[in-house]
């Protein structure tokens, strides 16, 4: 997406020609939600003058109510009109950063957190960090009462065609809606399971690619809904089939360029690129937490699913955590596969730049690549080529990402904290539930 920084005044000027009646307020909670705040175009010069006060109490993991007052101050390089229309006139939305009474950005917003991150990386030479995400959802048709049902939309599979793809022209708005939005699409097609879809936009610097994925997160269940369809990003709603992931392309930039790649390297990749990879394999099992930060996020990764378990990297093989894509000069990129759209992007890739810049700090190298098939390895041949697992539950995760100082960096105290407590708090309420697998195995057998 092009990005233009408005002045106030061509904002004023928009809201005129382009028959705004509502300003729609959004910012990020710690669990990745959008939150909104929503006013008439009326309070517009108290929002340009970052006058606009909300509750911070109501909102999770931000403060507590004695100290509740929060300011929105709008980024007007996110203003943008929504194309479909409303009955009392067209909506436009601003992505805001929250800041405290004392005209201080608030340590405990995702988006302020990623910008703190982003100056340390230009501190330390970068010019930017490019995220190019591959979300992934489902499409699961409503019942009568507007309600998401367990039934799919379609049986399609893998890149398949009308009329097996049922979702297609739902895809197809979607994409059309997010074209006309700015997204510069790059692949829009039906994933492995049932009703799964993938569409994939071109990369962006780190705080734009978070706006952008909130924002595609935010068409695609509007528009999904018009089709009388509810799309999740929930990373496994359903058993026995594939789950969603949401693979993440990154590079740095530096004024000269891609800064991971070298034509004279090994496989063509710079000094920056394995001491970045190996820093984000020293604490891949440390950030799963917050690129897997949910209960279900577990139940994807599981062997058999095309989901990585396994700690690894290789220029060419899928199976392991880290992909090198083929793609060299400016597309030189690092993919890490484990990510899930339920992560809060603003957190996730605060997350991996910090491990990246680690590994940069401290000059770590990865182990050799793994170019072979993770899955068909015994034990032993995982130990003796140096692969780890990932944490296999929300639990495991979590006490991981409390032992990382490097990680408790990447989010500040206010956030890590609140995450920690959030995860510990979800991981006990998951334990005390009951389910239908444990009755249906146990309750007549004893």
């Amino acid at each position: 997406m092009a990005k233009k920084t408005y002045t106030k005044d061509e904002i004023r000027e928009l809201v005129k020609t382009e028959h705004v009646e509502f300003l729609r307020l959004m910012f990020t909670d710690l669990m990745g939600s959008i939150k909104n705040v929503e006013v008439p175009t009326s309070q517009l010069d108290k929002l340009l003058d970052n006058k606009l006060m909300f509750d911070g109490s109501s909102i999770d993991g931000f403060v507590r109510i004695e100290e509740s007052d929060m300011y929105l101050h709008p980024d007007l390089s996110t203003w943008m009109v929504f194309p479909w229309g409303s009955e009392h006139g067209r909506v436009a939305r601003v992505i805001c950063e929250v800041y405290t009474t004392d005209g201080k950005p608030f340590e405990g917003d995702p988006r302020n957190n990623l910008i703190r991150v982003v100056d340390e990386m230009k501190a330390a030479g970068f010019t930017s960090f490019n995220i190019g995400p591959e979300p992934e959802f489902f499409l699961f048709k409503m019942d009568e009462n507007g309600e998401p049902t367990l039934k799919l939309n379609d049986k399609g599979s893998y890149f398949d065609l009308a009329p097996m793809d049922l979702g297609e022209n739902c895809r197809r708005d979607i994409v059309l809606e997010l074209e006309k939005m700015g997204f510069e699409v790059e692949a829009a097609h039906h994933e492995v399971a049932p009703g799964q879809h993938e569409i994939d936009f071109k990369y962006a610097d780190a705080l734009e690619a978070a706006d952008n994925i909130q924002t595609f997160k935010l068409v695609v269940k509007t528009i999904a809904r018009k089709y009388g369809l509810f799309a999740t990003f929930m990373p496994k709603p359903l058993e026995g089939i594939n789950g969603s992931g949401m693979h993440m392309n990154m590079s740095l930039s530096t004024a000269k360029g891609n800064a991971f790649y070298d034509a004279d390297g090994e496989l063509e990749l710079s000094e920056t690129a394995y001491h970045f990879l190996g820093g984000l394999l020293a604490h891949a099992r440390n950030l799963t937490a917050v690129v897997n930060p949910i209960v279900n996020s577990y139940k994807r990764l599981v062997p058999g699913f095309e989901a990585p378990v396994y700690v690894a990297w290789s220029g060419s093989n899928r199976s392991p955590l880290v992909r090198v894509p083929s793609a060299r000069g400016n597309s030189t990129r690092l993919e890490l596969r484990s990510v899930d759209p339920a992560a809060n992007p603003y957190l996730a890739i605060a997350a991996m730049l910090e491990a990246g810049l680690d590994g940069i700090r401290n000059g770590m190298t990865p182990n050799d690549s793994v170019d072979r098939n993770i899955y068909s390895m015994d034990e032993k041949e995982r130990d003796t080529n140096h692969i780890s697992n990932l944490p296999d539950n929300l639990h495991n995760a979590t006490k991981a990402l409390q032992s990382d100082p490097v990680m408790k960096a990447a989010l500040g105290d206010h956030l890590f904290q609140s995450f920690i407590e959030a995860k510990k708090l979800e991981w006990a309420s998951y334990r005390q539930s009951v389910t239908k697998w444990e009755r249906d195995q146990y309750l007549e057998q004893y």
